[in-house]
């Protein structure tokens, strides 16, 4: 499916199946979530497509930059799991800019932390990003290839967005599930708390055992789990929230994880629905949502966009499946000029944060696109 991709398209892997969508037949932007569900829900029940695919951009408010960029598209096709492929190099980066540099971002964490202290925060996502000015065209379908072999347990994307000239693609390998759906049964498996893998088998099982007993990493998945939690029940008519998290792992860092599972009242709320209802968790943004909002507007010398959105697809019955878009860069190919590619990592921000250990968290979660593109550069 792989050599099937073309730019333009959307494709969304997970360790089960993988969907591949091409061509644009209709765009729905509708900013409330209500009206949007809606609009797609009757464009598929019109129409002989078999699902919506697209994006949420970050952030959802009507004074958002970014609209959800929800796609019908021209044909839709499922396989089984991806295989892992050989291994291919990507490019090379004629420039690298640190948008902020470490440093600057040790300073906004240490501005967030005294927020945070202050007592109005209780949790905020802080992120930073790697600017690379390309030095040749980027083969999407080969970094696909690469984010598939190495992240076989989690969900490679590529989805197109909306570009007033050239072509924007936002590519990643996220570990994290924002929910899925089929029928009434509705799953959403919420990350927070990391920590970087080590080399040596003994120390990254140490390294795994310190996150799960860690009281920080501990409260900041507490955080994330409550909201998820409160924000499925009004639709769920039964709701099992395990107490304790457990552990998954990536190649570059180990996750905090609960898998919250509920049944829902009314099997006319279709997954795009949740999802917007869900999305941001505190996972990427952060508690009280409007107050963390703000902080990240104040902190952060960016627009995130797409990035920290979520990416999935939803069907005529309304299942559908939609993940979290982290660990992932934006391709942005103008029509004259050099590609840039703009990574981006975050860090939950709590109050016993410490400032050079989220930049050293930050720097573990760029490797996920950075090795995918066979560059070896200090995050």
């Amino acid at each position: 499916m792989i050599e099937d991709y073309r730019p333009g398209s959307f494709l969304l892997t997970s360790p089960h199946r993988a969907l591949l969508a091409t061509g644009e037949r209709q765009v729905v932007t509708e900013s409330d979530p209500d009206e949007l569900a809606k609009r797609v829900t009757k464009l598929l029940v019109d129409s002989d497509v078999p699902v919506a695919v697209g994006a949420l951009p970050f952030d959802t408010g009507p004074d958002s930059a970014a609209a959800p960029h929800v796609v019908l598209p021209d044909a839709a096709r499922w396989s089984g799991p991806l295989p892992a492929r050989p291994r291919r190099p990507v490019g090379a980066a004629a420039s690298v800019e640190p948008v902020p540099s470490r440093a600057g971002y040790a300073q906004a964490v240490a501005a967030a932390v005294e927020s945070l202290q202050a007592g109005d925060l209780r949790k905020v996502v802080l992120a930073r990003a790697l600017r690379l000015t390309m030095a040749a065209p980027v083969d999407l379908r080969t970094l696909l290839g690469n984010l598939v072999s190495d992240n076989a347990a989690g969900f490679t994307y590529a989805v197109d967005l909306p570009c007033a000239s050239g072509r924007r693609t936002l590519v990643g390998a996220t570990p994290e599930m924002l929910l899925s759906r089929t029928g009434t049964s509705v799953v959403a498996n919420p990350l927070a708390g990391s920590i970087p893998r080590e080399q040596d088998p003994e120390a990254d099982r140490a390294a795994g055992a310190s996150l799960l007993a860690s009281a920080k990493d501990r409260d900041e998945h507490r955080v994330v789990v409550e909201a998820v939690a409160d924000g499925l029940r009004p639709f769920c008519r039964a709701l099992d929230v395990p107490a304790e998290p457990s552990l998954i792992r990536t190649n570059a860092v180990w996750h905090l994880s609960t898998r919250v599972e509920g049944e829902l009242r009314d099997p006319g709320i279709t997954s795009l629905r949740l999802a917007s209802a869900l999305h941001p968790t505190p996972a990427v943004c952060g508690t009280p949502s409007d107050v963390a909002r703000s902080t990240i507007t104040a902190l952060e010398p960016f627009d995130r966009g797409f990035y920290a959105g979520a990416i999935g697809w939803c069907d005529a019955d309304g299942d559908g499946e939609w993940v979290v878009g982290i660990r992932c860069g934006e391709l942005t190919e103008p029509v004259s000029g050099p590609p840039v590619m703009t990574l981006y990592s975050g860090a939950g921000i709590m109050p016993a944060s410490v400032p050079e250990l989220e930049v050293t968290e930050t720097s573990a979660k760029f490797r996920t696109l950075l090795r995918a593109m066979g560059l070896h550069l200090e995050g």
